[in-house]
């Protein structure tokens, strides 16, 4: 049936569980156009047998029953047509095991604190794993509401979207469980949880109880979620102007979780590490992450549940949205986390995947679950959070917001595509300045402070922020398409003349062999301030080339004012010296987010041979005087990829000479840092990456000050407390002995130091010794010591590393099939081994085993998008090293800090 059709359709589910199997029985009920036939999704489910019943009056009729494996479907044939208009009810017996992947309704185990091992099982449908539990309309567009029953021992307690209205006790040791009937809802959405888990609630301040689960042992780590998650429902609520639908959410920590978490609707599940805080224990990182993890799966009730895409092309509608409202959120939530600063630093790494030729389009088709698969990635979450913070300092945070408020209300229960936000958008903006706004068109020359001519109005605000528009409507659905429906983002070049500003925009290419830029253009909300005016200027540039005439000579101008922007600009002829000279002389004239996208275009336009290398260092110079976390990240993040390229290849001790270069820039501040908990939340992140780095990189004073840590701690047997935020460090010390590498695994084994699991996994794979790291992986794989939901991130750790790099390499070849089964081809978990353990490769000898191995595999995983990804970045570093690594050795040794 059609998703019109489809939306009477009621889905009644039961499912009996003793866990180790599953049993289910379905009686779905809709109207429809005349069939015989009625095609299902259905995978690994053993279907007993189908019936078609039409109304109490006449007897349910046998249905027979095809499968066809490879479409994931099942056809249930009717004895005769079933009528248009006529309501029929299916049912269909059917039994399969509990899934031992991380997604359907699949087995997750943990022990006690004193060893016992315990089994749960809990559902991860999205994006099409809800057939692996009941036979279904697998698809976003369906929406139907759905009764569940799960029948359950007495010992367990079972969870689902809904409350449970009523238990019957079916014999002394079986308990069948009724759950209210859902909302209107995608199947991917919906939930179940048969667990021993316990819980605290609280009440939000309009009236839904909020409940965190958790293995028994660990609940005390589950206030802070608890609180976070009471706030964040409440702004919500205000913000959105709509009720949140349902009486309860629960929050759901599960011990063996692929994702980072999930939105299920009034069930979302978490990874342990994304929903539990222990006070005494987690870093400040960790708090960090945890508030926006939540922020993010409750902002998903509203985007992605109440309104959903109507196919996965457009998945960005709810993931980028998700990821914008985390920062929306959290900054008046949770002020002092000061999320802006990490939501910056995302925009760039979206970059990174959109600056090559294997991006796609944030909109783009997709079919099978491979491809949809894909979708989960940096371009559907992060760039669509970039333009969404883009397009509100565009539009103003108000014309957004009244936007987006429409859109929910208009399209509540419902489907939608890209074209349905950016109307409303429109709808809203021309709304907003008939209220709000008095135009003023300036004549040339009456005003200099004003753009002159053009066609171009100043709208009169409160905000010092003036905000340009053309004298005609705003489209910003023209506008927006250019940065959905193309791939890649816009380099913008400067070019100043007396008071002329020449601009220029292209496609931003990475690659030997790039394809022309051509037919690319964009609509870009340009910004920019002067040495002479700090006011924010703005300018839509929808040509490939225009002027901006400015009131008088400047000394320099920076474009993409705070990096709201999604694109990146070079300033031609001694452009780029003069912000040099800037930053040199008095660089806390621009923010720090301003400094820290200076740094990250100046390296961006060395890879495509726009800038010398020398330029960019003589840039980094500066930073001996930056204290912001932003730009001494943003420095890090850029210098340290050169120096991992150098150090692989090192004959001639220039990698040395980097490696040193970049602890002497940022000495004095490694050298300030207490090592202790104090501080804000951005000085405390600072302070964890800066000894981490430099404990990592074999500074004397950082491994001297570890050791003695790691030693006294080693000494109580790990009962010491540790600040929390040098902990990483300390243990990364520490485990480049065998003696503290094993001290430390039989602390990672102990339930004490669960919180920790992940910075001990990092300190366990930095190690100097292979058989070691090849344990790790190996463990990783067969899940008992190290959880396999691990697995991804050890992996990459291990290939970041002198000893590991091979060794993660060979480990991914020969378990390929094995990563693949647990993980799912397409899956994010994939693509973060295949760009990872490759990341770093700058050989042609490494190329072409690369190329090999992907060749050699059946077609679906050689066409994986992360693949070409990969090839290309191999191919990108080696055309860089080319290029660059005489120049970066000449300049180290010109330039000795």
């Amino acid at each position: 049936p059609s998703p019109a059709v489809a939306a009477g359709l009621l889905g009644l589910l039961s499912v009996a569980l003793a866990l180790g199997g599953a049993r289910g029985g379905g009686s779905p009920r809709f109207p429809w156009d005349a069939t015989s036939a009625v095609v299902l999704h259905s995978k690994r489910l053993r279907i007993t047998g189908a019936a078609v019943e039409a109304g109490s009056a006449r007897p349910a009729q046998k249905a027979r029953v095809l499968e066809h494996q490879a479409l994931e479907q099942v056809a249930l044939l009717a004895a005769e047509p079933l009528q248009a208009g006529q309501y029929y009810t299916l049912s269909i017996q059917y039994f399969a095991n509990l899934s031992e992947s991380f997604h359907g309704f699949y087995k997750s185990t943990y022990r006690t604190q004193e060893g016992e091992l315990r089994v749960l099982a809990a559902t991860q449908f999205e994006p099409t794993a809800a057939r692996m539990a009941f036979p279904c309309f697998d698809e976003p567009a369906f929406k139907a509401r759905f009764s569940i029953t799960i029948r359950r021992e007495p010992k367990h307690l079972a969870l689902s979207n809904m409350p449970i209205v009523k238990s019957v006790t079916i014999t002394p040791w079986l308990v069948e469980d009724h759950f209210d009937t859902t909302v209107k809802m995608s199947t991917y959405l919906v939930a179940f949880i048969v667990s021993d888990f316990k819980s605290i609630s609280k009440i939000t301040g309009h009236g839904v109880k909020i409940s965190v689960y958790t293995v028994p042992d660990k609940i005390n780590q589950a206030h802070y979620a608890l609180d976070a998650a009471v706030k964040l429902l409440d702004f919500y609520e205000d913000y959105f102007s709509i009720p949140y639908p349902l009486p309860k959410q629960d929050l759901a920590a599960i011990p063996d979780f692929q994702s980072g978490a999930m939105e299920n609707w009034g069930l979302t599940t978490y990874r342990e590490s994304a929903l539990l805080y222990d006070p005494e224990k987690s870093s400040a990182s960790s708090k960090l992450r945890v508030t926006m993890v939540i922020a993010h799966e409750l902002a998903h009730q509203w985007f992605g549940n109440l309104v959903t895409m109507e196919w996965w092309d457009d998945l960005w509608l709810n993931e980028g949205f998700a990821v914008f409202m985390e920062f929306v959120s959290v900054s008046v939530t949770h002020p002092e986390l000061r999320v802006e600063d990490y939501f910056l630093r995302r925009c760039f790494d979206a970059i990174e995947v959109d600056s090559l030729n294997s991006s796609h389009p944030i909109s783009t088709p997709v079919e099978d679950p491979a491809q949809i698969l894909e979708m989960f990635d940096n371009v559907s979450y992060i760039k669509g959070s970039c333009i969404l913070n883009m397009l509100r300092d565009y539009l103003t945070a108000d014309v957004l917001k009244a936007g987006l408020v429409q859109y929910l209300q208009k399209y509540s229960y419902q489907n939608t595509k890209n074209e349905d936000l950016w109307n409303i958008m429109t709808n809203a903006s021309i709304l907003y300045s008939l209220m709000f706004f008095n135009f003023i068109c300036p004549t040339v020359g009456s005003d200099k402070n004003e753009l002159q001519g053009d066609g171009f109005c100043r709208t009169q605000q409160s905000s010092s922020n003036a905000h340009w528009t053309k004298g005609e409507t705003l489209d910003v659905r023209a506008m927006m398409d250019t940065w959905t429906l193309q791939k890649g983002f816009p380099l913008v070049t400067v070019t100043v003349r007396g008071k002329n500003v020449h601009l220029q925009q292209e496609r931003y290419m990475k690659g030997v062999d790039s394809p022309s830029s051509t037919g690319y253009l964009w609509h870009i909300p340009l910004t920019y301030i002067t040495s002479k005016s700090d006011t924010v200027q703005r300018f839509l540039m929808t040509t490939k080339a225009d002027v901006i005439i400015l009131p008088e000579e400047v000394e320099w101008v920076k474009f993409n004012v705070d990096m709201n922007g999604y694109y990146i600009v070079h300033y031609e002829d001694d452009g780029w010296d003069r912000l040099i000279n800037l930053l040199k002389e008095n660089h806390t004239v621009i923010s720090s987010n301003d400094r820290a996208s200076l740094i990250n275009n100046v390296f961006q336009l060395v890879s495509i041979k726009k800038l010398s290398i020398s330029k960019a260092f003589d840039l980094t110079l500066y930073l001996k005087h930056e204290r912001q976390i932003m730009p001494v990240l943003q420095g890090m993040n850029e210098l340290i990829p050169i120096y991992r390229l150098l150090e692989r290849r090192d004959m001639d001790g220039t990698a040395k000479q980097l490696k040193e270069y970049i602890i002497n820039l940022f000495k004095d501040l490694i050298d300030k840092q207490s090592w202790s908990d104090e501080g804000s939340a951005s000085e405390r992140l600072l302070r964890d990456s800066l000894l981490l780095f430099a404990c990592v990189h074999r500074y004397q004073p950082c491994v001297d000050k570890a050791k003695g840590y790691f030693t006294e701690w080693q000494k109580s047997n790990g009962t010491l407390s540790l600040p929390a935020d040098v902990k990483t460090a300390v243990y990364a010390v520490g485990a480049q002995t065998s003696e503290g590498w094993d001290f430390l695994l039989s602390k990672y084994r102990l339930h004490l130091f669960n919180v920790e699991r992940q910075n001990i996994e990092l300190a366990l794979s930095l190690s100097r010794s292979k058989d070691k790291l090849q344990w790790l992986m190996d463990q990783g794989l067969r899940g008992d010591i190290v959880r396999t939901q691990d697995l991804p991130h050890i992996i990459v750790f291990v290939a970041k590393t002198p000893s590991g790099c091979h060794l993660a390499w060979t480990f991914l070849k020969e378990n390929w099939e094995k990563v693949v089964e647990k993980f799912e081809l397409g899956s994010n978990s994939v693509a973060d081994i295949v760009t990872g353990v490759t990341s770093r490769y700058s050989t042609r000898s490494q190329l072409a085993q690369v190329k090999e191995f992907f060749s050699s595999l059946e077609e679906k995983s050689a066409r994986l998008r992360c693949v070409q990804q990969a090839i290309e970045t191999i191919e990108d570093n080696i055309q860089w090293m080319d290029t660059n690594f005489e120049k970066v050795k000449t300049w180290l040794q010109n330039n000795q800090l």
